[in-house]
């Protein structure tokens, strides 16, 4: 591998190659799983269709129409709907999906993918950087890192019309940033990534605390100031647009709930739910989430005694957090911990200093479950993931 890698030409381009490898083989998968699903059931399901299902049709909508034009359906959770339920999904990755749309001869599913495959790919530039320039990092453990993301149990996400490719787009460069320490480029991101999804409060966090870190060891450094200044303006101004129009200053959070049944309860739902499937299985996907939801809880414990940067581990620990706490669709929660990629580093730092006989093995089980599980979950698991 380090031979095959010491032109730099070769060096650069293995990310790319490697995330668009891995998620190859999960389609492959999927493509296989739809055509068997339907000789058993008589459908006629798409690839395309179960990988624009569920919240890609809310973004598709609103990529189409605006927040006002939506068509019916999709719905909420609970079959309703209202002028103010296209409201609870972030602006940033239907605004893309336009501009790309707006491009000759493309149409706007095709837009989706294309914004979908090309956040994904500068994702895994991000991670590859993110995994040199860290303690004890190394070209080999970026790219490790970068095959670990893109064979994540619910990757499957990046290659569909929603939003998670783009936020881990834009909190991986801002990570990068924090690192670096170059906190415009942090700031900038961060901003971005909060009129994607809300999971952005993880990553204002991080690189807040950062940025005040180093305000505090020198109170000269304008660019920390800068940066953790317009670190939380995407997310606050989406947010504060919201209420605005809903005239209420909770106003997202109150669609969320209406809608979707989501509010933070400090993980009181998610422990009832991790026992109830425990101690009585029911299915393979909820079963697997609460094993997932345990393995990022000891990845944290890992992250400290690896002694990964604090900030990443700030990062993950957020987005963990995020999810545990929330009461919302517990289907969802396996693919909420997506962008708690950091909690994937110490990993790869691990594995960077394996044989690679051994790397390989690892990282092509990794694939192939990842492959079947998005599979899985998205053409015989019923419900929205």
């Amino acid at each position: 591998m380090a031979e095959a890698l010491r032109h730099p030409a070769a060096l650069w381009t293995a990310p790319a190659l490697i995330y668009l490898i891995v998620r190859q083989v999960g389609l492959f998968v999927l493509q296989l799983v739809v055509e068997y699903q339907n000789k058993l059931t008589g459908k006629a399901d798409t690839s395309v269709d179960n990988l624009r299902s569920w919240d890609g049709d809310w973004f598709l909508g609103i990529a189409s129409g605006g927040y006002n034009g939506v068509p019916s359906p999709p719905y909420d959770a609970f079959g309703h709907r209202t002028a103010e339920t296209p409201l609870a999904f972030f602006p940033g990755y239907p605004a893309l999906i336009r501009w790309v749309d707006g491009l000759p001869g493309v149409d706007v599913v095709g837009a989706a993918f294309a914004v979908s495959l090309i956040s994904g790919i500068f994702c895994a530039y991000g991670l590859f950087v993110l995994g040199r320039v860290v303690r004890d990092g190394s070209n080999r453990a970026g790219l490790i890192f970068v095959t670990l993301f893109a064979a994540s149990p619910m990757a499957v996400v990046l290659s569909m019309t929603y939003s998670e490719a783009t936020f881990c787009a834009f909190a991986a460069w801002a990570l990068v940033g924090v690192v670096k320490k170059r906190w415009i480029l942090a700031g900038v991101c961060s901003a971005a990534a909060g009129l994607v999804r809300p999971t952005a409060a993880a990553l204002i966090v991080a690189v807040g605390l950062a940025a005040l870190v180093a305000v505090l060891a020198d109170r000269k450094d304008w660019r920390a100031w800068v940066g953790g200044a317009i670190a939380p303006l995407g997310l606050l101004g989406y947010l504060g647009w919201v209420a605005v129009r809903t005239g209420d200053l909770m106003g997202w959070f109150g669609v969320q709930q209406r809608g979707w049944g989501s509010k933070f309860d400090g993980g009181a739902a998610t422990w009832e739910f991790a026992l109830g499937h425990l101690g009585n299985p029911r299915s393979l996907l909820e079963t697997g989430t609460v094993w997932l939801l345990a393995l990022a809880i000891v990845l944290v414990f890992y992250a400290f005694q690896r002694r990964l940067e604090w900030p990443l581990v700030v990062y993950g620990l957020g987005v963990l957090v995020m999810d545990l706490g929330s009461n919302g669709l517990m289907n969802s929660k396996a693919r909420l911990l997506l962008p708690a990629f950091t909690l994937l580093l110490p990993l790869a730092l691990v594995l960077a200093r394996r044989r690679p006989s051994t790397v390989l093995t690892i990282l092509g089980m990794a694939t192939l479950f990842s492959a079947w599980f998005g599979a899985y979950s998205l053409a015989v698991w019923q419900y929205a993931i």
